[in-house]
């Protein structure tokens, strides 16, 4: 079962309609994501490893997609976002065990995905 790409899959269209009906709301968000995950202080990869580990401790599938997503287009290594949800686990206990492994799951999906197109752009 995919973590990720199906969690997506499945938010797209509500998430579309919901967007048409309150197209404010969701253009507001999308400031506020741009303006927090941009590189400052912390580059763009330390802020998806962030909000990937608060994504399991919020147990929220749609937020460890999008977040495990992020985490991979940034470059995250495997080794990087496991140890990020072992400080999750130590912080949120026993759920985090549950949707760490889903966050694992969905950023080695998106993972393998940027990797199969590294190897076809050579």
């Amino acid at each position: 079962m995919g973590h990720g790409k199906t969690v997506q899959d499945e938010l797209r269209g509500p998430a579309r309609e919901l967007r048409r009906m309150i197209p404010k709301v969701y253009a507001g968000f999308g400031n506020l994501a741009e303006a927090a995950l941009s590189p400052g202080a912390l580059d763009a990869k330390t802020k998806e490893l962030i909000a990937l580990a608060l994504s399991v401790g919020l147990e929220c599938d749609g937020c460890i997609a999008a977040h495990a997503r992020g985490a991979a287009r940034h470059g995250a290594t495997p080794a990087e976002v496991a140890e990020a949800l072992g400080v999750t686990i130590l912080m949120h206990g026993g759920p985090g065990t549950v949707y760490g492994p889903r966050a694992f799951a969905a950023f080695q999906e998106f993972h393998e995905e940027g990797k199969a197109g590294d190897r076809s752009a050579g």
